[in-house]
């Protein structure tokens, strides 16, 4: 019984884990500043949220990407 309930344990920490890092992750995505989700998860120490950030990094190249070739054409359209 005891084996069973520290499986269990450990299968709802997991689970807790992911849910945490899913939920900072989209939130550091979807533009939440990095301060304010450190608060929602109650982070003492900022860089502690900031391992979830390094997680967006490549959303943060497309958005630039992304940035970049809006500015060309509206360059493009004001040489027109």
């Amino acid at each position: 019984m005891s084996f069973t309930l520290s499986w269990d344990c450990l299968l709802l920490e997991g689970i807790t884990h992911l849910a945490r890092h899913t939920f900072a992750t989209l939130a550091l995505t979807k533009g939440v500043p990095i301060e304010s989700v450190s608060k929602m998860l109650g982070h003492t120490e900022i860089t502690t949220t900031q391992i979830y950030a390094k997680i967006t990094q490549e959303k943060l190249g497309n958005d630039m990407d992304m940035f970049a070739r809006k500015l060309d054409k509206l360059n493009g359209a004001l040489k027109d």
